[in-house]
């Protein structure tokens, strides 16, 4: 399973989901859909989930999870980056590229106003989840190959510094900070 194949998968999921926009519901759909898969595709999805994990790691959005969640420590950031993949391609794609534009998106303005985090821990098990129901076992000990790049000095700063997060990521400033 390439990452276009995993895409496909999730565009599924979200179709087949109860809520879409619910990255619990859309983890559990994709691990049923990714169960019905040889194991194979099932073992090589993982892959392609933690390249998608590699491609949006990044400071900008790290910054925008900051905000979006009231902070985000390591494990806050694969949540969230997890949930960012339950929500589809494009918005995954456009996130990574501009993640204020996060701030345009209802599920996101919603959970601003609700005071509810965005985040999808249960996306990162769905190869995991799936393999073992497909064969009872675990996934095989050869875990994916996982090489994040470096981080953007230039967002090296406190998050915590608002009016500079204001100045970097205004839209979603203007939802969660104000």
């Amino acid at each position: 399973m390439n990452k276009q194949q995993f895409w496909q998968l999730i565009e599924t999921a979200r179709n087949q989901a109860s809520n879409p926009n619910d990255g619990e519901a859309v983890a559990r759909k994709a691990t049923s859909l990714l169960a019905s898969q040889p194991v194979k595709e099932i073992v090589a999805a993982e892959q392609a989930l933690w390249d998608l994990m590699v491609d949006s790691y990044t400071n900008p959005l790290w910054a925008a999870a900051y905000i979006t969640n009231g902070g985000c420590s390591d494990d806050g950031f694969d949540y969230f980056r997890g949930w960012l993949i339950a929500q589809g391609r494009e918005v995954f794609e456009r996130a990574v590229a501009d993640p204020d534009a996060l701030a345009e998106l209802p599920i996101v303005q919603a959970s601003a106003a609700d005071g509810i985090d965005l985040e999808g821990e249960d996306m990162l098990g769905i190869a995991w989840n799936a393999h073992i129901t497909a064969t009872g076992d675990q996934l095989p000990a050869s875990p994916p190959t996982i090489r994040y790049p470096e981080l953007d000095p230039t967002w090296n700063f406190d998050f915590d510094d608002h009016s500079e997060m204001t100045r970097r990521l205004p839209r979603l400033a203007a939802l969660y900070l104000e």
